[in-house]
């Protein structure tokens, strides 16, 4: 793992600097504006900091040799900085070159050895018999002071293997601690395992489990309005995780920061307060509300919709067990061809992982989705937002933190998630 600070006038420049040493595989692990001090703060504008990451085996061989950072680079870990401070680690054994002056000063003895009784042989003191005995013993000691040097090069690796285990078991507790499916963890270990060099450090074997963290979970998939048709957003989910709030949020921040056209449309006629919550957020957006009551009633609705940007569509919470329920959201969403629409999968971040699996695998029968998780603020532990994600492969898109209108929402930030996940400052 190579760990180095690009400096540049904007985050742009500095991740352009990184990658043009470091290569295009290279991971970005924390920016920050750099402030001048003293004099000089009076004359010079703020910069853009950038620490980078790229794994060694994927590095392009253009790239420079990069020396390791310091100890600061790496992300904030200081929960499971602080377990490891009450290990102790035994000292590293000694050094090969102490290692190798040992074995020369045991082969120069044993030279020596050879010689005295070639001399004797010439001086005609010992008979045949005594000299083969003699070297037949010169030879099993040379056997066995070899079979010791092997042995203590093999304990030193097992020591340094014992060390970075240490630190992966650490890592291990700290990801399942946060509810990461112990199988993914154990995924995640045994890629990076394989290129730990001995008496790894535990900057660096974070450094590479974060890097592994935040390209698995990649870039945020956020809704497209590049296209000149109007998009259909459609908004699919069990009830009770949040939906129509969020849809609220997204139109808010659609209509007042993108300036886009949008309007909305709700086929939960099975709860009146859905369809009054909408009205509310409509009239203070002053944006248009179309209630659908059956799927027959779409064509005329987009019809009258012509012209608009962007139209999200809030579904009736389903039920995962009622297929009855599946055939009706089904046909709501065969109404808009697939290049006009999207669709996202609403979760709760505060539900058992055993019932998202239920909940994704049932809405994975019926069409392919983006992830959404709401209620970050009702739990401690993220997890379940990587474990998603890696079962189902949909992409993660958007989170929300809170019932506020449009503030409680933000795009999934792998590098957030993957600090969290190791017990680091977010």
């Amino acid at each position: 793992m190579i760990i180095k600070k690009y400096i540049g006038k904007t985050e742009e420049e500095a991740i352009a600097l990184a990658k043009a040493e470091l290569g295009d595989n290279v991971t970005i692990m924390n920016t920050k504006e750099v402030v001048p001090r003293g004099l000089y703060k009076f004359f010079r504008k703020p910069s853009v900091e950038v620490t980078a990451a790229v794994d060694e085996n994927i590095k392009e061989s253009s790239a420079e040799p990069v020396k390791e950072e310091k100890k600061e680079d790496i992300p904030d870990f200081s929960k499971l900085q602080q377990v490891l401070n009450e290990k102790q680690f035994s000292p590293a054994p000694d050094s090969k070159t102490a290692q190798k002056e040992a074995e020369r000063e045991r082969m120069l003895k044993n030279s020596q050895i050879i010689e005295e009784e070639l001399t004797e042989q010439q001086n005609g003191k010992d008979s045949g018999n005594d000299i083969e005995q003699k070297l037949n013993t010169l030879q099993d000691l040379l056997e066995k002071q070899m079979t010791m040097g092997r042995e203590e090069e093999k304990e030193e690796k097992e020591r340094a293997v014992d060390k970075n285990q240490a630190y992966l078991d650490l890592i291990r507790k700290q990801l399942i601690d946060n509810e990461v499916e112990e199988s993914y963890v154990e995924q995640i270990l045994e890629e990076i395992e394989g290129t730990l060099k001995n008496n790894s450090t535990l900057d660096n074997i974070l450094a590479s489990v974060y890097q592994k963290i935040v390209l698995k979970i990649g870039s945020p998939h956020l809704i497209d309005l590049k296209t000149k048709r109007t998009r259909y957003i459609f908004f699919i989910g069990p009830t009770g995780v949040g939906k129509t709030t969020t849809i609220a949020k997204i139109a808010s921040v659609m209509k007042l920061a993108k300036k886009s056209k949008v309007a909305l449309i709700t086929s939960d006629t099975y709860r009146i307060a859905a369809v009054e919550q909408l009205k509310i957020y409509s009239n203070i957006l002053g944006i248009p509300l179309k209630v659908v009551y059956a799927a027959e009633e779409m064509e005329k609705v987009r019809e009258e919709l012509r012209g608009v940007d962007l139209v999200l569509v809030d579904t009736a919470g389903r039920s995962h067990n009622n297929q009855g329920q599946k055939e009706d959201l089904n046909n709501i969403l065969k109404t808009v061809p697939d290049s006009d629409k999207e669709i996202f999968l609403v979760l709760s971040a505060t539900t058992k992982y055993k019932d998202l699996v239920k909940i994704a695998n049932t809405y994975s029968e019926i069409c392919k989705y983006n992830l959404i998780f709401t209620k970050l603020d009702e739990t401690d532990t993220i997890g379940n937002i990587f474990n998603m994600h890696i079962l189902t492969g949909a992409p993660l898109s958007y989170t929300t933190c809170g019932q506020n209108v449009p503030n409680d929402i933000g795009k999934i930030d792998a590098q957030k998630i993957a600090k969290q996940l190791l017990g680091g400052n977010s």
